[in-house]
């Protein structure tokens, strides 16, 4: 399974990320050890929601459209 996800800092609650793995548990864990540059600023991070998809292409579609503006819309709408 490969899992599309968003995170929300606790320490800053407007900071969100959204990523893509295929281990969600390990993945979490490596945000919040401050192995990812990206996201190592606004740590610890919580788990938001997540999708999971069978086909890894359509997880990242799913990604790329969140990160878009009508996909981070859809997302603070829906998802959050």
């Amino acid at each position: 399974m490969h899992y599309v996800y968003i995170l929300q800092s606790i320490n800053s609650p407007d900071e969100y990320y959204t990523g893509i793995t295929a281990d969600l548990k390990k993945r979490l864990e490596a945000h919040n050890h401050g192995q990812s540059p990206h996201t190592a600023k606004h740590r610890p991070w919580r788990l938001v929601s997540y999708v999971a998809f069978a086909d890894e292409a359509k997880a990242q579609a799913f990604e790329k459209y969140l990160k878009s503006g009508s996909g981070r819309a859809f997302a603070a709408k829906r998802l959050r």
